[in-house]
């Protein structure tokens, strides 16, 4: 088995097929990396990987994307996590803007219609099948029921902001660490730390913190700074200067506030965030539909790298119908690069300045009963966007009613759309039943919308 200690140009061409083959989703593309670091290359142990992950579901941000930066620095310091975050996200970024482009320049062409209308349903059955899959693991006991159960409420009934959602289940983490650990926490997370069956020689990572090569994964305060300084002005300093040079209501500025925000509270990945994203995409800023915000999905769906992707799309939209003196591809693709730009770089600043400490936390039970209260709270999270996602999909006329403190999205019965509704049950009978691939569910669902749209509507 192969564990010699890997050159920089060897993990370029890996984190590049990593890039190109991440499809999935964060579950699939999770699985490729650890098939190709942990079961085929033998560079980093289980234990080691798993340790990153769960910092990487702890963070703001795509967990895959996160967890590729990780590993990519712990074996090659700071120019190799930038090497192995930026491969995974650049083919999927090229890709997503290129489908853009072509979305805008033929959506009003039935063809494309009729294929977008079958991804819709396809995308919301992923969604749904996403609650199904996490909640399966997460929800272990009745403690996690109440915990996803009180997450969702709070956020469909009550719109409480999704950050004060995710502290506060991590503090009902802590907290049931000290009262029932044997429910939140995990009584093998403190052997985390110990070393592989394999032996630590079976491993590159464990060869060269052996060799005395990892000395960056020691926690430095000196480096801790600088990290800060260089990653705060690569991601705050375009925001600086938009606001200043085109105003706080032109859409660049409005672009690169409102994702930036974004990415401090994308706690859970894509499928936690995207509720939050759309509602205020759609219902405060007005930059697209929510069947476009779902055409974006099915977009991000079918293409390599984070699925949190489709916020370039909601970049793209929002800045081609607001460009000012810019010409609205031109502005649409500014608007794009910008999303991803600071949607992105603040992963690089989690990983650099935690990655050092995390290294020195391992084993940690503590962190795991937060992790575990977390994951919990993600899946009535992520319940919310597909019942918001069902509700605005399948019904024509849904109207927002309020009661006090409390809110419900009510829709019309006599709008309801069979065409959807049919499709969305037979996505979910392909995925869950059959087992049927994302990429099959996908472009199954597209053909039979353009079919429903030729022959029967």
């Amino acid at each position: 088995m192969k564990s010699d200690i890997p050159s920089f140009r060897e993990a370029f061409g890996v984190w590049l097929k990593i890039g190109l083959l991440s499809f999935g989703g964060p579950a699939g593309q999770i699985a490729l990396m650890h098939r190709v670091l942990v079961d085929e290359k033998r560079w980093i142990s289980e234990n080691r990987f798993l340790h990153a992950l769960n910092y990487a579901m702890l963070l703001p941000g795509p967990e895959a994307q996160q967890l590729a930066t990780y590993c990519g620095w712990l074996m090659h310091r700071t120019l190799g996590g930038i090497v192995a975050g930026v491969l995974f996200v650049l083919p999927g970024a090229v890709v997503m803007l290129l489908l853009s482009i072509l979305y805008t320049g033929f959506r009003d062409s039935t063809l494309v219609e009729a294929l977008f209308f079958g991804v819709k349903a396809a995308v919301l059955a992923v969604v749904i099948q996403a609650v199904l899959r996490i909640g399966g693991k997460a929800l272990r006991n009745r403690p996690m029921i109440a915990v996803a159960s009180g997450a969702f409420v709070a956020i469909y009934v009550f719109a409480v902001p999704f950050p004060i959602i995710i502290l506060a289940a991590a503090c009902i983490g802590i907290a049931g660490y000290y009262v029932r650990p044997d429910l939140l926490g995990d009584d093998k997370a403190g052997h985390a730390a110990e070393a592989d069956t394999d032996g630590a020689d079976g491993y590159a990572v464990d060869r060269m913190l052996a060799q005395g090569q990892l000395t960056h994964i020691t926690p430095s305060l000196k480096r801790a700074v600088w990290v800060v300084l260089i990653c705060l002005a690569l991601w705050l300093g375009p925001i600086a200067f938009l606001a200043s040079a085109l105003g706080p209501q032109n859409v660049f500025t409005q672009e690169a506030i409102f994702f930036s925000k974004m990415a401090v509270v994308t706690f859970g990945g894509a499928y936690a965030v995207l509720a939050y994203v759309a509602q205020q995409a759609v219902e405060v800023y007005g930059w697209l539909a929510p069947g476009e915000m779902l055409d974006g999905l099915g977009m991000a769906e079918t293409t390599p790298g984070p699925l949190i992707m489709v916020v370039q799309h909601v970049g793209f939209l929002g800045a081609l119908r607001n460009p000012g003196a810019v010409d609205p591809m031109l502005a649409g693709t500014l608007g794009a690069i910008l999303t991803t730009w600071v949607t992105f770089v603040p992963c690089f600043l989690w990983i650099f300045l935690g990655g050092p400490y995390i290294e020195a936390l391992r084993g940690n039970r503590l962190i795991n009963a937060a992790l575990t209260a977390i994951t919990a709270a993600v899946v009535g999270v992520i319940l919310n966007l597909a019942v918001w996602f069902g509700v605005h999909t399948i019904f024509a006329d849904v109207t927002e009613m309020t009661f006090g403190a409390a809110r419900a999205f009510v829709p019309s019965l006599q709008t309801v759309d069979p065409a959807i509704l049919v499709l969305t049950v037979a996505a979910l009978i392909a995925t869950l039943r059959f087992r049927t691939g994302m990429i099959q569910t996908l472009a199954v669902s597209a053909g039979l919308g353009a079919l429903y749209f030729y022959t029967l509507r």
